[in-house]
């Protein structure tokens, strides 16, 4: 038997004692008598009072039927906190968790499909709604991107007419704003803040960098005969083709 094994050890600053486990199996907690302060039993001052309320004051006057301030609208926020609460559903041999707006949808839709017609029109419609919205949202995003290519580029035609060159080009710029209007598409190709510019900038500085890495890549392999060191050098090579394609394909737009 261990030293340790079913003695009895005080835990430091209470009278409380931790006895051993007789039989190997653990047992209460003994206390000692004139224990007053420990295990579910706290210290005198902060115990419950017979007859007396824990909270005096009470629940503040209206504060569960308080109005909403004017600028709130708590009736959303419930909403959408309801809505988007997850909650457990069987799907197939499993249970998975989806946010209830997507369970009720999904009932509607099961409901429709086992032929009930007020589930069938009300989905039906709930369908061209959304898909109305997004229609709507796609055309005036656009019809925006389109009248801001068409304004900046009379603008920098203005501006080169009369020999302007101090103002900052816009961003983004008009010619990296790719339309499509038959296939109802739009591009940014270039960047659209400050941040992305600075890097564009930086990038396009050291592109006579990259190019001339890649002609001193290509004279070390026509004079390097190891292996190892030619396929480093093609790896290299690879890569530093790729970045100057890359540059080239944004400078032409056709990112």
């Amino acid at each position: 038997m261990s030293a340790g094994k079913g003695k009895n050890k005080s835990m430091p600053g209470t009278d409380l004692e931790t006895p051993g486990f007789p039989d190997g199996k653990p047992g209460a907690l003994a206390v000692r008598p004139g224990y007053e302060v420990g295990y579910a039993k706290p210290p005198e001052s902060t115990r419950f009072r017979k007859g007396q309320s824990g909270n005096p004051r009470g629940r503040p006057k209206g504060a569960k039927n308080k109005l909403p301030a004017l600028h709130e609208e708590r009736m959303k926020t419930i909403i959408l906190e309801e809505a988007y609460r997850s909650i457990k559903v069987r799907d197939g041999e499993r249970s998975v968790s989806v946010p209830i707006a997507q369970a009720v949808l999904r009932s509607l839709a099961v409901n429709a499909v086992k032929g009930q017609h007020r589930s069938q029109r009300l989905f039906a419609e709930l369908l061209a709604a959304v898909e109305t919205s997004n229609k709507a949202l796609h055309d005036k995003w656009l019809d925006t991107a389109m009248e801001y290519k068409i304004q900046w580029e009379r603008e920098l035609t203005r501006r080169r007419s009369l020999g302007i060159t101090h103002l900052p080009d816009p961003l983004p710029h008009p010619d990296h704003i790719k339309l499509d209007p038959n296939a109802g598409t739009i591009r940014i190709v270039g960047p659209s803040t400050k941040e992305e510019k600075a890097q564009w900038d930086d990038w396009m500085e050291h592109k006579p960098e990259f190019e001339e890495e890649i002609r001193e890549l290509k004279r070390l392999l026509e004079d390097e005969t190891d292996p190892g060191m030619r396929d480093f050098l093609k790896t290299d090579l690879a890569q530093t083709e790729k970045i100057v394609h890359f540059l080239n394909k944004a400078e032409r737009g056709e990112l």
